[in-house]
């Protein structure tokens, strides 16, 4: 079953690239995250908004068995109609016809920059892809390029433990490694988490949303005409393909994470492979948009300490899905587009999502997708429209704002701090326990572990300037 998921989704993945797709405009939402950017900016001059300079003893999702919560659903209809011209529920499965191909709203030019991100440089001139500046799309990039060996500098002086590589990254695939989860701090097996990783948001019925694996086609209409900004975790290899949905998200006053650039397991790969995954997806980022984001989450949340070290070395903060109860926040939507499991069932699975989160003392962070129609469809048709109509109410904002981080401190060029606080909880409470304030780290204890950026960056400031990153 897991094979034939892979390849369902291998072939969706090679049809949804084929598609082209833009977004409204956002004036609105850019005008509402920078006056929110206004209020908190002084606020959080010492927020949690960066890395720590090495990573701290892990905690584990879960220190027995887990403890699944059964609760109430919210009641969804399977034969429920959305708007906005969203099939009804049972329909929207991994052989569905195609809808509208978005066409470009805007086009920005050279030197424009977002209402929302102060500070922000100018947009450089318009991408033009040329195959010989760039490793093939949607493979492990070569490491002995010049570029990855510049970047490879960004880690001298910082503790990268001496994990080896997981075989497959399942814990199944790899016994060794998984008997090591906790040492590892292995997110895959047991859900182990480090003290500044994101996993939550702070504040009770906060949903921090975020989509996965764009730039898409068709996400960012539903959140303009909503007022909702969202965190994008967007690879590489789509980045350069899509660029001007990248401009457009970025525009609209949304946050840009990364992604890497293959979408492969991190846990897998060598140093030099890691380097390469976050190097060129932060460098296409920047060559596009001309900002270099500060945080990062690895595809299929696979992470442990030696991953987390080398990305924070490179700048980059993870975020992961919540988990609770030994309950993951995943949505399924993925599955529903690979065509193993119906959208029936992935709506009793967020509508567990949301009876959890009421019992939550914090907010949560939930993974879904854009890449795909058919998950876009069950995101702006169904799950944020529950989100929005439950009782009680849950508020959606993207993860920085939700952990109050101003959008000018989650990128490099623009952050306001000179000294980036990462801070960290002192419990080793299980995510899987009932009191998940001290399950994962939210930026929001006491106790923190600064650095100075540009101490910590001056290798990749340099190259920011240099030819290699021309």
């Amino acid at each position: 079953m897991k094979l034939e998921a892979l390849a369902a989704l291998f072939s969706l993945l090679t049809a949804a690239n084929a598609h082209e797709g833009a977004f409204g405009r956002h004036a609105a939402l850019a005008h509402k995250r920078q006056a929110t950017t206004s209020a908190t900016a002084a606020a959080s001059s010492s927020s949690a908004s960066g890395l720590s300079a090495a990573t701290t003893a892990a905690t584990p999702a879960s220190s027995a068995a887990p403890s699944v919560t059964t609760l109430p659903t919210t009641g969804s209809d399977p034969a429920q109609t959305a708007n906005n011209g969203i099939p009804a529920l049972s329909e929207i499965t991994s052989g569905m016809p195609t809808g509208t191909i978005w066409t470009a709203s805007t086009t920005y030019t050279a030197g424009a920059s977002p209402t929302a991100l102060k500070g922000a440089p100018a947009l450089p001139s318009a991408f033009v892809f040329s195959p010989t500046d760039w490793p093939p799309m949607d493979k492990i990039p070569p490491t002995d390029s010049p570029q990855v060996q510049e970047w490879m500098k960004e880690l001298d002086g910082h503790d990268i433990p001496d994990i080896r590589p997981t075989l497959d990254n399942t814990c199944g695939g790899d016994p060794e490694a998984a008997a090591q989860a906790e040492e590892r701090g292995w997110w895959t097996c047991g859900g182990w988490t480090d003290a500044n990783d994101i996993t939550v948001c702070p504040d009770k019925l906060t949903w921090g949303i975020s989509f996965d694996d764009g730039p898409g086609p068709y996400t960012g209409l539903y959140l303009d005409e909503k007022d909702l900004a969202a965190t994008f975790f967007v690879v590489g290899s789509r980045c350069i393909e899509r660029p001007q949905l990248l401009v457009e998200e970025h525009m609209a006053g949304h946050e840009i994470s990364v992604h890497t650039w293959s979408h492969h397991a991190l846990t897998t790969m060598t140093n030099e492979q890691i380097v390469a995954e976050l190097g060129w997806t932060r460098h296409a980022i920047q060559t596009i948009l001309g900002v270099t984001p500060v945080t990062f989450r690895a595809p299929f949340g696979d992470i442990d300490n030696r991953v987390r070290a080398i990305a924070n070395a490179m700048n980059l903060r993870s975020i992961i899905w919540t988990r609770y109860n030994g309950f993951a926040y995943d949505t399924n939507d993925w599955k529903v587009a690979g065509g193993v499991v119906s959208p029936t069932d992935q709506m009793a699975t967020f509508d567990s999502i949301l009876g959890n989160a009421t019992l939550m003392d914090n907010g949560f962070i939930v993974l879904e997708h854009d890449l795909y129609e058919q998950t876009v469809d069950l995101a702006i048709g169904y799950t944020l429209p529950a989100a929005q109509s439950h009782s009680p109410a849950f508020t959606l904002k993207s993860i920085g704002e939700c952990q109050n981080i101003p959008l000018t401190d989650m990128y490099l060029e623009t952050t306001t701090n000179k000294t980036v606080a990462a801070k960290s909880s002192n419990s080793t409470t299980s995510s899987s326990t009932t009191t998940p304030k001290g399950a994962a780290s939210t930026g929001s204890d006491s106790s923190a572990s600064s650095f100075a950026i540009p101490a910590l960056s001056a290798v990749f400031a340099a190259a920011l300037g240099s030819s290699l990153l021309l």
